[in-house]
């Protein structure tokens, strides 16, 4: 990325990605990446920024498919569900040791900023 000069970073969500948040945020920082990430413990973790489903709701429903299926249902008669919650999570302290400065508009429909 720095013999591109990229200048951001995008990191999906992927559970083996997850697992090395902390090298990945400190490898963006390193090297002055703004980075939007898929997980939120990307951003937890020292990362700038993320939008991402609930996961904790998502796997609620999955229990709930879980039990329907137990009490006889089949799967295939079961409708496929998208996720309907997404959160939008900043680090503030990310923004500022890249020295961005985050609109005050876009504070303001985050669900959470890390200060």
């Amino acid at each position: 990325m720095t013999r591109e000069h990229a200048g951001a970073l995008f990191v999906p969500a992927d559970i083996i990605l997850v697992r090395h948040a902390q090298q990945i945020a400190a490898l963006a920082a390193r090297h002055g990446l703004p980075a939007m990430y898929g997980f939120r413990e990307h951003v937890e973790a020292g990362g700038l920024m993320s939008y991402a489903p609930n996961f904790a709701v998502m796997y609620r429903r999955a229990a709930v498919y879980v039990d329907k299926i137990l009490k006889g249902a089949r799967p295939a008669d079961l409708p496929v569900e998208q996720p309907t919650k997404f959160e939008f999570v900043i680090n503030l302290k990310t923004a500022k040791a890249l020295g961005l400065t985050i609109p005050p508009s876009l504070l303001q429909r985050a669900d959470q900023v890390i200060e």
